[in-house]
């Protein structure tokens, strides 16, 4: 049964990925920063459909907690299920490897992922908030409350399947519109581009191992065991 502080501490950051989506979608500016194009608006980024999956994922957390202290609820179980499995696969892995490769391109030279032309328009606390942020939030989340994980197997399938839509949809937005949503990728041959993409589905993987791992530790699978049962 969820306590009442983790149900005020989901809905607290629900409402502050809200904030955030819609902080994002009513940005405007004159300029077009350099760097940036049109085609595909925010939902090109993964940072934007990182902060959307938060959004939807503690939307699920705040429902869970609410129908979790109402006796008799039958549908309970299958919501606590789907809560689970987008943190397992999606949530957690998103919001790890958005903080990992963001800073590590950054820190490397930060016009291949993040124009300084963006520094008009995004100030410094929203750009945290939205990958930096992102990663403390996911581990307090899983040292809060357990989570059930998939079977290794269908889960890293399901975040493999994921990770190679969003790359189908960047592929795209080139050849339609000649872009790389990110700077650095046109910099990059296409035996370049097949290592990285390899390299990126390797770090998502292990991001989700590493997940796993860790809440296994801290929760065990007695808990899971029962709820299964």
């Amino acid at each position: 049964m969820a306590t009442a502080a983790i149900t005020l501490y989901h809905c607290s950051v629900f409402i502050w990925y809200v904030f955030l989506t819609y902080l994002f979608f009513t940005i405007s500016s004159t300029d077009q920063p350099d760097g940036v194009f049109l085609y595909g608006g925010l939902w090109k980024y993964l940072t934007i459909l990182n902060v959307v999956l938060q959004t939807g994922f503690y939307a699920i957390c705040f429902v869970a907690d609410l129908l979790m202290s109402v006796p008799g609820f039958k549908l309970v179980n299958y919501i606590v299920s789907c809560r689970d499995l987008v943190f397992s696969v999606l949530a957690f892995p998103a919001s790890t490897f958005v903080f990992l490769a963001f800073w590590a391109l950054y820190s490397y030279d930060r016009q291949l992922v993040y124009p300084d032309g963006l520094d008009k328009i995004i100030p410094l606390w929203l750009n945290h908030a939205v990958h930096t942020a992102v990663f403390p939030l996911a581990v307090v989340e899983m040292v809060t409350s357990p989570h059930h994980y998939p079977p290794k197997r269908k889960g890293l399938l399901l975040l493999g399947f994921c990770s190679v839509c969003y790359l189908s949809w960047v592929l795209w937005i080139y050849f339609a519109d000649g872009k790389w949503v990110y700077p650095f990728l046109g910099l990059l041959g296409p035996f370049e581009f097949i290592m990285f993409s390899f390299s990126s589905n390797v770090l998502a993987g292990s991001v989700y191992i590493a997940g796993e791992a860790f809440n296994h530790l801290l929760w065990g699978g007695s808990e899971h065991k029962k709820k299964t049962k």
